[in-house]
């Protein structure tokens, strides 16, 4: 059963300029190991900027209540490339009281925007 669906878009040259301005704002957002490849190398805006949709799509999903963090969900990739999240505090918890069992992922950018849709499901 679909608890909630969320999508969201990102304009991937707007987003790296947020970067650019704010200090800081990546850590906030995402955890290390989503700003950063297995050679140690920071990802690019355009990886970053889907991976924040991804995360704005798992808030709506969750019917956007307040007091989530950003850095609770993480967007990683299996090694065949298929995304998946990873929830853990503030939103596992909201994950947990609304019966969330799994989570389906579809991450995009193209043409200077990154999008994704989270499906939310018990």
């Amino acid at each position: 059963m679909i608890v909630g669906v969320g999508i969201d878009v990102a304009e991937i040259e707007r987003f790296g300029a947020a970067l650019e301005r704010t200090p800081g704002m990546a850590e906030r957002l995402f955890v290390e190991r989503e700003l950063y490849l297995p050679s140690g190398e920071r990802r690019g805006t355009a990886s970053l900027a889907v991976r924040f949709a991804a995360k704005e799509a798992l808030a709506k999903a969750l019917g956007a209540p307040a007091g989530l963090l950003w850095t609770d969900a993480e967007v990683v990739a299996e090694d065949s490339g298929r995304p998946r999240l990873v929830v853990t505090g503030t939103v596992a918890a909201r994950a947990e009281a609304l019966g969330v069992t799994s989570w389906h992922v579809s991450l995009s950018h193209d043409a200077g925007v990154a999008s994704a849709v989270v499906i939310a499901e018990k």
